[in-house]
């Protein structure tokens, strides 16, 4: 079948529907924004949640009546984007999707979602979710599971990669959601595609030792000796007691943490070998046990290189991390304690320096949208409460958005209200996270009401592309419902305006109208909710 059968594309300009290639019926433009909205959160609604969606049938209607209408080839491409262009905020629902669409009847579709598997699953992690959401689908799609389809499927994920970035994979990560590779090859039939792959394969059915037996003494490609090497190294590590020669092993062949056993993450000079080559977003978790093990004493040349690690601006703008991840790092770390762990530490003046630097830097890292934006802060009732999903109050959150948003789009005004009171407020460049709180949170006072911002902006004539309401659990209003007021806002001013309402300690809100696309509600606020609703506001989701 020619791959040109079950390709789609997006209609240029305001995306309402996809077309097939071969001139099928668009997708009706509300199911598509059901469907994005599940891929990149989970969820079909116009509500992101914190709490991690439960992924079932009942959740995932609108990717049903799609597949049910022939829509299936174009529901698969939708799928492959969203994993290509990374939309999805979360990997799972679309994972769940792409396994719905496997098993449904129509081949084309069927054959569409295995050839898209590459795609989404990047690491084996991804491949087990997959392969346990077809699990848990097949009773009740009341169809087989390990067809010829899915065998090749998987045979190919692991035939189509590079060696090393294969061997190193299936060292780091051996088993998820009751699923290991052992199993998926058993299972797939899988036939090495050339020496190295079926060096890997020999390695995780059999196991090192007959490895070491079936190519002792043969003469061995390129490839085939890089595989051998690497494997040597991660076996030594887990069997060495030596520290120098763990070290050495981390050293030259750059293993990661998950490669290594837990009685060697005891030692301090194990963990100064791993930080060299840790990517920043790892080195960020794992501060506070390294300042708890001693690895990052105060005053040494460790906190030195790890500052200077934290501060490398090319660095920074590689990692692309938005400034709410690293101000959540930062909270996590100067708390001085574990989450749920009893791990305690004494945060390091230096590296909370470093960690403000980075957190000003990132700032760089955010792309403008283009967008016309009014941010109002709901200054009614405290936000000093935790926001729901970070460690960080509501107010704080606040102030890093509104931070954000002034200082990389042209046109940004933020609003504190409260019930009948409305004040602009004048953010400068140079003003700290915490004088930018200090700032939202001066006039708490009188009861609370979301259309107040949607309101200023029609009385004042402001042309707004984007309202974004910051409030903590309280979402009631006055006399004007927020969605009725957008849509007045709207015909007056002939503009068609989004909204996003974000109650950051509250586990359920409905002010958005379930019916229109371009009104979008947050429940807590996470790392995750940053990137919803940069989505929501370009019309992806």
């Amino acid at each position: 079948m020619d791959s040109a059968e079950c390709t789609s594309k997006r209609q240029p300009g305001s995306g309402e529907s996809l077309h097939n290639s071969v001139g099928g019926h668009g997708v009706d433009a509300t199911n598509l924004y059901r469907l994005r909205r599940f891929l990149c959160y989970g969820s079909e609604g116009a509500t992101y949640n914190t709490r991690e969606p439960s992924l079932g049938m009942e959740s995932a209607l609108t990717l049903i009546q799609l597949l049910e209408d022939g829509k299936g080839c174009e529901v698969v491409e939708e799928i492959r984007r969203f994993g290509q262009d990374g939309i999805a905020v979360r990997s799972n629902p679309a994972l769940f999707a792409l396994a719905v669409c496997s098993q449904h009847s129509d081949a084309k579709t069927k054959q569409a979602a295995f050839r898209a598997l590459k795609d989404l699953c990047h690491v084996p992690s991804h491949l087990f979710s997959f392969i346990q959401f077809k699990k848990e689908l097949k009773d009740g799609m009341k169809c087989g599971m390990w067809g010829r389809g899915l065998r090749k499927a998987v045979s190919d994920w692991y035939n189509n990669q590079d060696p090393i970035v294969l061997v190193q994979a299936v060292t780091k990560c051996k088993h998820r959601a009751g699923w290991s590779h052992q199993d998926l090859l058993r299972l797939s039939h899988m036939k090495p595609a050339n020496e190295a792959i079926a060096l890997i394969n020999k390695y995780i059915t059999k196991g090192w030792k007959e490895v070491q037996v079936a190519y002792a003494d043969k003469e061995n490609s390129e490839d085939v000796v890089k595989v051998l090497t690497y494997l040597e190294a991660v076996e030594k590590s887990k069997h060495s007691t030596d520290e120098v020669e763990v070290i050495h092993l981390i050293e030259e062949h750059r293993l990661e943490r998950e490669q290594i056993l837990t009685n060697h993450l005891k030692s301090k000079e194990i963990w100064r070998a791993l930080l060299k080559d840790m990517p920043l977003a790892a080195l960020f978790r794992h501060l506070g046990k390294m300042t708890a093990d001693e690895v990052l004493a105060p005053g040494s040349a460790d906190v030195a290189a790890v500052c200077e690690r934290i501060r490398n601006e090319t660095a920074l703008k590689k990692s692309k991390l938005h400034p709410f991840n690293i101000l959540l790092a930062t909270e996590n770390y100067k708390r001085g304690h574990g989450n749920k762990s009893k791990l305690k530490w004494e945060p390091d003046g230096q590296i909370i320096q470093a960690l403000d630097f980075a957190f000003y830097q990132c700032f760089k890292n955010v792309e403008p949208t283009g967008k016309r934006f009014v941010i109002g802060v709901d200054v009614s009732a405290s936000l000093s409460s935790t926001a729901l999903g970070s460690s960080v109050s509501a107010a704080t959150a606040a102030a890093v958005m509104s931070m954000v948003i002034t200082r990389t789009e042209k046109d940004a005004q933020v609003l504190v209200f409260s019930e009948g009171n409305v004040t602009p407020i004048v953010l400068s460049a140079d003003m700290s996270v915490t004088q930018v709180t200090a700032e939202l949170v001066k006039i708490p006072d009188g009861s609370t009401d979301c259309a107040l911002p949607i309101l200023w902006a029609s009385e004042s004539e402001r042309h707004v592309d984007v309202f974004l309401i910051l409030t903590n659990n309280e979402t009631w209003f006055g006399k004007a419902n927020p969605a009725e007021a957008l849509k007045m806002y709207r015909q007056k001013m002939g503009v068609f305006s989004k909204l996003v309402v974000c109650g950051m300690t509250t586990t359920g809100l409905s002010v958005a109208d379930p019916d229109d696309r371009d009104m979008l509600d947050l429940c807590g606020f996470d790392s995750r909710a940053v990137d919803v609703i940069h989505n929501f506001v370009l019309d992806l989701i």
